[in-house]
C-alpha cells in the first residue's frame, strides 16, 4: 500500500469511527468501539536570536512543518478485544525523534481473549515484570518510545492469589521489528490472600527473560542467548511497607559505544532495588536504594547507547524527585547502567544510590498549621559510580565493590512548603540544591553546583476561574550559569486556560547565549477532546519523563496539539 493510500485509509477510518462513536450507544450484543486520536504538529521558524554550539544562528529544517500523529481503535465483544494503531510522521517526525519514525504506516495491532482465568494476546502488546529493571515494554510519545513486543502472551490465573505469565515476541523498532527473539515468564504469589491474613499483605514473585540474537562476529566469546532472572518480595503491615528485588543478567559482550560489540570484555549484569516506608494520615517517610552494574538490556546488542532509547528492553528510572519548576529540570539525572572504560580518570560500570522522601502536614489550628494547615515536604537523593578496580588497557576489565561508592554523579536536596491562607489563596515555596557531574552523565566536561529558589501563588476566583504565578531563580557556578524564570497562568474555567512564561539565561558567559526562552499559549478542553496552541522557543537540552530522557535541540516555532478519545 502506498503512503498516499495508507494516509487516506487512516483518515477515512478516523472519520468513520468518530461518526460511529457519536451515534447511539451500541448494545453489548454488537460490541463496543473505542479509541483515540492524537496529533502534535510544529512549524519551525528561523530564529536569529538562537545560536548553535558554533555561534551560528539556528535555521528551520528542510521540512519546517512536521507532525507526529497517532490513531488507535479498539473493538470489544464479550471477552474479545481487537485493536490497531496507525502512526503518521509527516512530512517528518518532530526534531530529534528516532529517524525510523518516518512516513505513515500501521504501527501495532492485537487480538486478545480475556477470560476469568486465562488471558491470551496475539500481536503487539506491552508487559512488565516486577519493577521493570529486567523487562518492560511501554509507549511514551513525548520521548518517542514504543518498544512493544510482536508475538504472543498468555496470562494464567488459576486462583485469586496466584498469577503466571508467558511471553514471546520480537521487539518493535520503527515500523519494523528487531532481529532477535525475546521470551520468558513471570509468576506472582500473594501468600497473604492464600492464608487469609487481615492486617498484612505478603507477595512473592520472580521471572525469567531470554534474548536470543545471532552475531556476525567470528568465534564469539559469548552466547547468542542472554538470560535474565529476578526475584522479588513485597510486604505491607498496617502503615509500614517494604519491597526488595534482585535482578541478574548472564554474561554477555559489553558494548561501550553504539554498534561496537566487544568480543573480549564479557561481563554479567545485576541490579538490587530496595524500598522501605511508613505512611499514615498527615505523615509519610519513604526511602529507596538501588545498586546496578552493567544493566543496559537491548533487544539488539549494537543498539546499546543509542540516543533514542530504541530497542530498549528494560526500564531504569532516575529515582530522584520530579520537579515542577522549569529551572530545576535543566540538570536532570539519568540513571547510569552502562560500562565505559574511556581513560584512567573516566571509568564507570553502573551507579549506586537512592532517595529519601519526608512528608508532614501541620494540623489546622496549630502554631505552624494556622487556620487552614501547612504541608512540608523534604527530599534528598544521591547517586555515585561503583567503586572498584578498573583496567583500561590490554585487556580492558573491571571488578566492582558491591556496596562501594565511587565518583559522585548527582545529588538533589530540596524542601517545599505549601501554605493555604484562605479558601482562595495558596502559596508554595521551594529551595533546591543540585550537584550535576556533566562528565559522567552527559559525557561532557565540568561539574555544576546549582541553587534554585521557586515560589507559586495561586488565587481562586469566582465561577471556576483561577490565577497562578510562579517565579524561579537559579545560581549555577558552571555551564550556562544563572537563570531567571517566571510563569503566569490564567484559567477562565475548567475548559479554557492560557499561559505565558519566560526563561532567561542572563548569567551565561557568552553574550549570544543570553537568551530569553519565551512561550505563550493556551488550551481548550471539551468532553474528551483537548486542543492546545503554543508559540515560542524550546530550550535545548534533555526532556525527561520519570528519569528517561531524550535530547532536543534549540528551536523556535508554532505548535498545535490535538488529543481526543471516543
Amino acid at each position: 500500500m502506498t503512503k498516499k493510500r495508507l494516509t487516506s485509509a487512516l483518515v477515512a477510518l478516523l472519520t468513520s469511527v468518530l461518526s460511529l462513536a457519536q451515534s447511539e450507544k451500541q448494545s453489548k450484543d454488537k460490541g463496543i468501539f473505542s479509541g483515540g486520536f492524537e496529533s502534535n504538529a510544529q512549524w519551525y521558524l528561523n530564529d536569529k536570536g538562537l545560536k548553535d554550539i558554533d555561534g551560528n544562528s539556528t535555521v528551520h529544517p528542510p521540512e519546517p512543518l512536521r507532525s507526529n500523529s497517532y490513531l488507535f481503535v479498539n473493538y470489544s465483544y464479550k471477552k474479545w478485544i481487537a485493536g490497531i494503531q496507525g502512526e503518521a510522521y509527516e512530512q517528518n517526525a518532530l526534531l530529534n525523534m528516532n529517524p525510523k519514525y518516518n512516513g505513515t504506516n500501521v504501527a501495532t495491532y492485537f487480538v486478545q481473549y480475556k477470560g476469568e482465568k486465562v488471558d491470551v494476546t496475539a500481536g503487539y502488546y506491552y508487559e512488565q515484570f516486577g519493577s521493570g529493571l529486567l523487562f518492560r515494554t511501554w509507549e511514551d510519545r513525548a520521548l518517542g518510545i514504543n518498544n512493544a513486543l510482536r508475538g504472543g502472551r498468555i496470562i494464567f490465573k488459576p486462583s485469586p492469589f496466584f498469577t503466571t505469565k508467558l511471553i514471546y515476541g520480537k521487539q518493535r523498532t520503527g515500523f519494523d521489528v528487531a532481529q532477535s527473539e525475546i521470551f520468558g515468564g513471570d509468576w506472582e504469589w500473594t501468600i497473604s490472600k492464600a492464608l487469609k491474613w487481615n492486617t498484612t499483605d505478603l507477595t512473592l514473585g520472580g521471572n525469567y527473560v531470554g534474548r536470543y540474537e545471532k552475531t556476525t562476529i567470528e568465534n564469539p566469546n559469548f552466547d547468542a542467548l542472554t538470560n535474565g532472572v529476578s526475584g522479588r518480595i513485597n510486604v505491607t503491615h498496617n502503615s509500614i511497607y517494604f519491597s526488595a528485588e534482585y535482578n541478574y543478567k548472564s554474561e554477555d559482550a559489553v558494548v561501550q559505544a553504539p554498534g561496537q560489540v566487544d568480543n573480549k570484555l564479557i561481563k554479567p549484569g545485576s541490579a538490587l532495588l530496595i524500598n522501605l516506608g511508613y505512611s499514615k494520615k498527615g505523615f509519610g517517610l519513604d526511602g529507596s536504594f538501588r545498586r546496578m552494574e552493567n544493566m543496559s538490556f537491548f533487544s539488539e546488542r549494537g543498539a546499546k547507547g543509542n540516543i533514542f532509547n530504541d530497542r530498549i528492553m528494560n526500564f531504569i528510572p532516575s529515582l530522584t524527585k520530579q520537579h515542577h519548576y522549569n529551572l530545576a529540570n535543566i540538570y536532570v539525572y539519568q540513571a547510569q547502567p552502562n560500562v565505559l572504560l574511556a581513560g584512567s580518570n573516566y571509568v564507570k560500570a553502573g551507579d549506586i544510590g537512592g532517595q529519601i522522601d519526608l512528608f508532614y502536614d501541620f494540623k489546622k489550628g496549630t502554631q505552624f498549621g494556622g487556620k487552614y494547615g501547612t504541608k512540608v515536604a523534604l527530599n534528598a537523593s544521591n547517586f555515585n559510580g561503583l567503586s572498584g578496580d578498573y583496567y583500561i588497557y590490554n585487556p580492558q576489565n573491571y571488578k566492582t565493590d558491591f556496596f562501594g561508592f565511587g565518583e559522585r554523579f548527582y545529588s538533589d536536596v530540596n524542601f517545599e512548603i505549601t501554605k493555604k491562607w484562605s479558601p482562595k489563596w495558596q502559596t508554595i515555596l521551594s529551595y533546591i540544591n543540585q550537584y550535576y557531574n556533566k562528565k559522567y552523565i552527559e559525557d561532557a566536561t565540568g561539574e555544576v553546583n546549582a541553587h534554585i529558589v521557586g515560589g507559586d501563588i495561586i488565587y481562586k476566583l469566582d465561577k471556576g476561574q483561577s490565577v497562578r504565578f510562579m517565579g524561579e531563580h537559579m545560581w549555577a557556578d558552571y555551564d550556562r550559569k544563572n537563570w531567571a524564570a517566571a510563569t503566569f497562568e490564567y484559567n477562565f474555567n475548567s475548559k479554557f486556560s492560557m499561559y505565558l512564561y519566560d526563561l532567561y539565561n542572563y548569567g551565561n558567559d557568552t553574550a549570544y547565549y543570553r537568551n530569553h526562552y519565551y512561550n505563550v499559549g493556551g488550551s481548550y478542553r471539551k468532553n474528551a477532546t483537548r486542543v492546545s496552541l503554543n508559540y515560542g522557543r524550546q530550550r535545548g537540552g534533555l526532556v525527561c519523563v520519570g528519569g528517561v530522557c531524550r535530547f532536543v535541540p534549540e528551536s523556535s516555532g508554532v505548535s498545535l496539539s490535538l488529543n481526543t478519545s471516543f
